[in-house]
């Protein structure tokens, strides 16, 4: 009952919160409410939720990490996937030298081993995070695609770098050859079991859909499972299952594409879907917080191992590591802009420069999250022998709180002031793709009912009305093509005309529900009939709200 009262407390945390974040007069944003909440509730209560880390990794990031590589754009992923690759692999790297070196010589009594694994775990950005912020600020798509697809992808070195700094802490070796052996058996073990879980998983769930039907339900499930399949799999032979996560979502995006899923099984999942990421994202910050008092009180008890009496260093070392962090991430940012545009300026290509505020953006949106969290964690509480206690656990532990923290805030009050009127470098413009999907996908669909038709009428008294409705079924395409066909200032009219139709329609639409409700309400219409219909115009709605 304990757990299951926890999880209701958390569920209802997370709701709460969002309503006091909708009441607040300033735009703070929503995870630091959720901590600020989870702190509160450990404050009244006296005591927190004890949080294993392998569960905590286990329940929370497979599903979102999997969602994320679903959803994300994959033309965005691939176009921009050499910056991608630099800030996950090269700056990961880069981060952890810098800042441990940084933090071994701000904190002497922390080793040189335990620096350099406190360093690697805030070095990965949160996928979590950087959702939860982007809903708050206006974050350039292009610039959002490329924190997306970098938090994706440098979990798995920034946790392969932990693992060998605590092994060194532990055991005091280190070896870089296994090191480089090891990093390269998690990342590509864990990205092949992620596509390969989920291949055959689907291959599967269609072979059995094709024989005995499709069921949203079941269908709804098996996608809520694949993540944890891919993750456990991965965990079970040593390999990333963070990455086999983000994998399997991304193969499950591609698998998609085929369209072997049924319309209502589509819609349904995606509600699921959206309501398991709100509640996760939810709960992990309410997590944080919670764990936030136990954190600064065994902060404190280690303080005087730092040579220093005041608690006030603490804040002191938090923002210095976000400072180096933010910096080493600018400088990188910058030569890895200025490598980007020399290549781009010797193949002959036309370059735009981006403004420097947009750099600064980029470094100060590196925010972390739940990951740094869960890895921070798992440091273990003795060295090998078993009785020595792992040095500075409680302090590196406070830090990467703050970092969190620091990064949350520093983000969600530094980014609307650097994008606010920034000049952006152009983005491409979709319309013209959008109208030929439109204006091919009308043409399908004409050639598709006069086929119907006539194989409907073929043989019948009444064939003027097969072919009476499939003319007006087919006006409304060649409507559909005549407008998207226009170019220039004709195209912006209709465009203007289909806004104007959308609010009509949807204004129409809510009259229609209103007035189910009321007949149903006054008993002149049964419920079964009035639930049908009001789904019927929730569809409609949705068609223009999505």
């Amino acid at each position: 009952m304990d757990s299951i009262t926890i999880a209701l407390v958390l569920l209802l945390a997370v709701i709460l919160s969002g309503t006091i974040s909708r009441l607040l007069p300033l735009p703070v944003p929503l995870p630091l409410i959720q901590i600020a909440f989870g702190a509160a509730i450990t404050g009244i209560t006296g005591d927190g939720v004890v949080l294993e880390p392998d569960i905590f990794f286990l329940l929370f990031l497979p599903p979102l990490l999997f969602l994320d590589g679903w959803r994300i754009p994959k033309e965005g992923l691939f176009r921009d996937k050499g910056v991608i690759l630099e800030l996950a692999l090269g700056l990961v790297v880069f981060t952890v030298v810098g800042v441990g070196l940084l933090i071994h010589w701000m904190i002497p009594a922390m080793p040189l081993a335990v620096a350099f694994a406190l360093a690697a775990i805030v070095s990965p950005t949160d996928p979590v995070a950087v959702s939860a912020i982007a809903a708050r600020v206006p974050i350039p798509p292009r610039l959002m695609h490329i924190l997306e697809g970098e938090s994706l992808l440098n979990d798995a070195s920034g946790l392969v770098c932990m693992r060998f700094a605590v092994a060194a802490a532990v055991t005091g070796t280190f070896s870089l050859t296994d090191a480089l052996g090891t990093f390269l058996w998690v990342a590509i073990g864990g990205i092949l079991i992620g596509f390969g879980v989920t291949w055959l998983v689907v291959r599967i769930k269609d072979t059995v859909s094709r024989k005995l039907g499709e069921d949203p339900g079941a269908q709804i499930l098996i996608s809520l499972l694949i993540p944890f399949g891919a993750y456990l799999v991965a965990e079970h032979l040593h390999c990333s299952g963070i990455l086999a996560a983000v994998a399997a979502g991304i193969t499950m995006s591609y698998a998609e594409l085929r369209g072997k899923a049924l319309g209502i099984t589509r819609v349904r999942r995606n509600a699921v879907w959206d309501t398991v990421q709100f509640a996760l994202n939810g709960i992990i910050f309410v997590l944080l917080g919670e764990q936030l008092p136990g954190i600064i009180s065994g902060a404190a008890r280690v303080v005087t191992e730092t040579g220093h009496v005041d608690p006030i260093w603490l804040i002191a070392y938090v923002i210095a590591i976000n400072a180096a962090l933010a910096a080493l991430r600018f400088v990188w940012v910058w030569v890895s802009l200025h490598f980007t545009l020399f290549r781009a300026t010797r193949r002959g290509q036309e370059i735009h420069k981006p403004h420097w505020k947009l750099l600064v953006a980029t470094s100060l949106a590196g925010v972390r999250g739940a990951i740094t969290l869960a890895g921070i964690l798992t440091l273990p509480f003795f060295l090998d022998d078993g009785i020595t206690p792992f040095p500075a656990r409680d302090l590196a532990i406070f830090l990467a709180a703050g970092v969190i923290i620091f990064s949350l805030v520093a983000a969600s009050v530094g980014l609307p002031f650097l994008l606010k009127d920034l000049e952006l470098p152009p983005e491409p413009d979709h319309h013209q793709e959008e109208d030929t999907a439109r204006i091919a996908s009308a043409e399908a669909a004409i050639r598709m009912i006069e086929k119907l038709q006539h194989a409907m009428s073929e043989g019948r008294t009444d064939a003027d009305l097969y072919g009476e409705v499939g003319t007006r079924l087919m006006e409304l395409y060649r409507q559909r093509i005549d407008g998207r066909s226009k170019i220039g200032d004709e195209a912006e009219e209709v465009r203007r005309m289909e806004e104007v139709d959308k609010r009509l329609r949807l204004a129409a639409l809510r009259a229609e529900r209103d007035e189910i409700f009321r007949l149903s309400r006054a008993r002149k219409v049964s419920e079964e009939i009035a639930r049908k219909l009001i789904r019927e115009i929730d569809l409609a709605e949705a068609r223009y709200t999505v």
